[in-house]
């Protein structure tokens, strides 16, 4: 396999998932202004929606969509736990928790990189994520992940997201539990690797 992505972006979500699993695959870094790849490629022939991350499975196909490709990495090593069986209820949670952490924090924090918003937007669209990290504070007060006791994808998904929040200067310790859930997954072998695995990936000429 190999996974296209660009540091900082929301494709470090299924590097993680591939250390997690131990899966073998390559790295591409995109440039997102560009569109530029470090093997010289195009990145809009890979995918023409232009944004990380892409996984292209080894037949060739290409899969995009965090939460997709999430998913199914997952079910290629069901052993290992990162996502409940298809056709459960349990499955439906992990979906629940992945919906609401792409468009409710991910989509919703987006704005927050353009620098020139004016304070009133800013605010508003800080005061919607606050409500939202309020869901996620109460429920990771109850649970040490998301879908209970176990890391799962969806983990890893809101952690890669919730990695923006200091460049914002939005400090999560007023979510304690949040917090907390923050460093906990820091401290995984697998972002440790797949952190070291994207610093020492080719640049994009």
């Amino acid at each position: 396999m190999k996974l296209y992505f660009a540091p900082g972006t929301c494709s470090f979500s299924p590097h993680i998932v591939l250390q997690e699993l131990g899966l073998s695959y390559e790295l591409v870094r995109v440039d997102n202004c560009s569109k530029r790849m470090s093997d010289g490629g195009d990145f809009l022939a890979v995918n023409p929606k232009g944004y990380v991350a892409a996984l292209r499975l080894d037949t060739g196909e290409v899969l995009t969509e965090g939460p997709a490709l999430v998913q199914y990495l997952a079910d290629l090593r069901p052993e290992a736990g990162l996502a409940p069986p298809n056709g459960t209820l349990e499955r439906v949670r992990l979906q629940e928790w992945l919906n609401v952490i792409a468009s409710e924090i991910h989509a919703g924090s987006a704005p927050l990189f353009n620098k020139s918003l004016p304070d009133a937007v800013r605010q508003l669209f800080e005061s919607r994520l606050f409500t939202r990290f309020g869901w996620i504070e109460a429920r990771l007060e109850r649970t040490p992940y998301l879908m209970g006791d176990g890391f799962t994808v969806a983990d890893a998904y809101l952690f890669t997201v919730l990695g923006w929040m200091p460049g914002f200067g939005i400090d999560l310790a007023r979510w304690p539990a949040v917090a907390a859930h923050v460093r906990a997954i820091a401290a995984r072998p697998s972002v440790a690797a797949a952190l070291a695995r994207e610093a020492g990936s080719p640049a994009v000429a």
